[in-house]
């Protein structure tokens, strides 16, 4: 099992940035490639950015290219997404999710998730 803890959510003005963290234990965090998805309300969860075991390839959602940057610190068991320049739509909840396999594009193929941390762009 993988335990997930995100924190670093709040409320923003539009244009403004933040900085989530996800907090990983119980399994070697290295084996697992992470990857960050959020939920709007009424939307069905959305795949945002995902990151290789050690860090070296990433990909993200269109709507979100050029503005979020995932990273990771495989000593820390962490990892991380920059958010900048962001707008009403990004208002949800976020989520960090972890499985063996990258490359995955949809949140149901992720094997472990956490609790969520709330995101709210203001106009």
């Amino acid at each position: 099992q993988v335990q997930l803890v995100e924190s670093g959510g709040g409320l923003v003005q539009a244009g403004g940035s933040l900085r989530l963290s996800c907090a990983a234990s119980g399994r070697t965090f290295s084996n697992y490639a992470m990857a960050w998805c959020r939920q709007a309300p009424g939307k069905e969860r959305e795949f945002v950015a995902a990151i290789s075991w050690s860090g070296g390839s990433t990909y993200y959602a269109d709507s979100v290219k050029g503005r979020f940057t995932i990273s990771r610190d495989n000593a820390k068991n962490t990892v991380y997404l920059q958010m900048n320049s962001l707008k009403p739509e990004d208002t949800a909840v976020y989520y960090c999710a972890a499985d063996p396999n990258y490359g995955l594009g949809y949140p149901y193929e992720y094997d472990y998730w956490g609790q969520g941390t709330q995101v709210t762009v203001s106009s």
